[in-house]
């Protein structure tokens, strides 16, 4: 007769009643910290050597732990950022732990002293010029049902700056149609916020709830944009949907289409477009639901950059060039003074 192990049991309780009963996480929480443990059950079975149905809390060690973030990165080549929010569900587990099973304290804090990787402060924005965006819906074919579900989809996700994971978790209800249109977005932290719709959307989408049946009251709870067996779209499906037509408007256009490109692209090509047509930071900051205004800052930041490499490309040179060095370029001890007085 099989038995459940103390590790499947707490495990279970972590997510039924902790995470969804006590904190209230969100679906997104719930599916990231789902997908951490997933991954956690494929590395103990295939490195570790025990297999899901015969795990227990004393496989858990901080040795183990820092085996899987080490795997996580080496053979799945993930970044710190990826391997420091693996470690953040980790860590919400063994704390709940430290309460569950307190005879092994010890061995829980162990694990909760791990520390996060430092991660690279992003100096750029990958995102795609007007005419970028025109082109890769333009090449999405609109006589299949297939393709004008695709159209709606990414057209929406750019026109509302959603993240892919707000996207995946729309249905009919999500949207108001009739004048003043917007879609209700659930963001981190269950945080609701109302994003306007552009015209064009709105009769796009318009066109596509009529044809799926989604106007219909009855079906204003499914999926706004199902996968083939009714369910919701997937992170990877959604960026699977974008790199299809990307690809294509990249042969046409390479320059307009860069190699690399996700879902959340489209987000930063929002940001960037509603900045270079005036709108103010601290609505963009409620449009794309960051907490602080510093986040959104660094379209601000990557705005500036280009502008100043359009004039340092379109200089041209009118001072008189000076036809010996300055003085204090000569002076080493004055140039030595200058850089410890900046540092």
């Amino acid at each position: 007769m099989e038995t459940t192990t103390d590790f499947a049991k707490h495990l279970t309780r972590f997510f039924n009643e902790y995470l969804v009963g006590e904190r209230g996480a969100s679906p997104h929480t719930i599916r990231s910290y789902g997908n951490t443990f997933t991954l956690v059950l494929d590395y103990m079975d295939k490195v570790g050597g025990t297999a899901a149905d015969r795990l227990t809390l004393d496989h858990f060690k901080r040795e183990t732990v820092l085996g899987f973030l080490d795997w996580l990165q080496q053979k799945r080549m993930c970044a710190n950022s990826t391997r420091n929010q693996r470690l953040a569900a980790l860590h919400s587990f063994f704390a709940y732990m430290q309460y569950e099973d307190v005879k092994r304290l010890g061995q829980w804090q162990s694990i909760l002293s791990i520390k996060v990787k430092k991660q690279e402060r992003r100096s750029t924005v990958n995102y795609l010029t007007v005419d970028g965006i025109k082109l890769l819906l333009e090449r999405i074919p609109a006589n299949t049902g297939t393709g004008r579900r695709n159209l709606a989809l990414l057209a929406l996700l750019y026109d509302s700056g959603a993240r892919v994971n707000e996207l995946i978790e729309l249905t009919p209800s999500s949207l108001n149609l009739n004048r003043p249109c917007y879609v209700t977005l659930l963001g981190k932290g269950g945080k609701k916020r109302m994003v306007p719709l552009q015209n064009e959307q709105v009769n796009l989408l318009q066109s596509y709830l009529r044809e799926n049946r989604l106007d219909d009251p009855a079906n204003n709870r499914r999926p706004l944009f199902a996968n083939n067996r009714g369910g919701k779209l997937t992170n990877s499906g959604v960026a699977y949907i974008l790199n299809l037509y990307a690809r294509d408007a990249r042969s046409l256009r390479p320059d307009l289409i860069p190699e690399k490109i996700s879902p959340h692209t489209l987000r930063h090509s929002k940001a960037m477009h509603l900045l270079q047509s005036g709108v103010n930071l601290v609505y963009i900051r409620d449009i794309l639901g960051h907490v602080s205004i510093q986040t959104t800052e660094i379209y601000a930041r990557a705005d500036s950059r280009q502008k100043r490499e359009a004039l340092e490309a379109a200089y041209i040179a009118v001072i008189p060039a000076q036809g010996k060095i300055g003085s204090w370029e000569r002076d080493s001890k004055l140039k030595e003074w200058l850089k410890n007085f900046t540092k």
